[in-house]
C-alpha cells in the first residue's frame, strides 16, 4: 500500500513539474509575442498593417499561446 502511494506521489509530482515547465515555456512565448506588439512604430501603422496582427494576436489567443489577459494586453497596447 506504501509504495502504491509512493508511486502516485512520484507521478504526480512528475506531472507537476512537466504542467510548470510548459507553463514556462507558454508565458515566454507570450512574454515575446505581447512584447513583439509594445513596441509600436512611431507612424501610425497602416490599417491593413493593424488588421494583420490583430489577426495574429487572435490565432496566438486561440491556440492557447496567449491568455485572455495576455491577448488583451498586447491587443491594448497595439491599439492605443
Amino acid at each position: 500500500m506504501k509504495n502504491q502511494q509512493r508511486r502516485a506521489e512520484g507521478q504526480y509530482e512528475q506531472q507537476q513539474y512537466e504542467a510548470a515547465q510548459q507553463q514556462a515555456q507558454i508565458d515566454a512565448a507570450a512574454q515575446q509575442a505581447a512584447a513583439q506588439y509594445a513596441t509600436a512604430p512611431s507612424a501610425a501603422p497602416g490599417a491593413d498593417d493593424m488588421i494583420a496582427k490583430l489577426q495574429q494576436l487572435s490565432t496566438l489567443h486561440d491556440s492557447g499561446v496567449l491568455s485572455d489577459a495576455e491577448f488583451a494586453t498586447a491587443k491594448q497596447k497595439l491599439l492605443s
